[in-house]
């Protein structure tokens, strides 16, 4: 929780100083915070890539992924059988309350109902996604 309060001010300091005014650094800066707050609310489960270990699926290319179809991972039921495709305002969802947007997750998960810290890493999660599936490289 600790790195959240630096991220979200970083962030909200491109609102007010005029030389990050431009869209593409606020974008730059909501990635950036997002990244840094995926590390401290997801990545204890989740890997961005197959190439780090993690015990939840790996998220990099996750918007627009069918819930419950990255190969072999052991997902629940409810999850494969959701229909589910991962838009941004399902992953809000989900960020939110899991278990209530999903009932019979396995997720164990503590909700994120800031919209703001939901904006930040939504923004980094839209940046590890390529849409062809393709692994981004760091």
């Amino acid at each position: 929780m600790k790195q959240i309060i630096p991220a979200i001010c970083l962030a909200l300091g491109a609102l007010t100083a005029p030389a990050l005014a431009s869209e593409a650094t606020f974008e730059k800066v909501k990635v950036d915070a997002g990244a840094t707050l995926f590390g401290s609310e997801c990545r204890r489960c989740h890997a961005t890539g197959s190439d780090h270990e993690s015990y939840g699926p790996p998220l990099e290319n996750i918007v627009g992924r069918a819930a419950g179809s990255y190969p072999d991972y052991d997902y629940s039921v409810a999850l494969e059988a959701s229909g589910i495709v991962w838009t941004t305002a399902a992953l809000r969802a989900w960020m939110e309350d899991n278990a209530g947007f999903m009932p019979g997750t396995k997720m164990r998960h503590v909700g994120i109902k800031d919209s703001t810290v939901q904006d930040f890493i939504l923004a980094y999660l839209e940046s590890i996604t390529t849409r062809d599936g393709s692994a981004i490289s760091d």
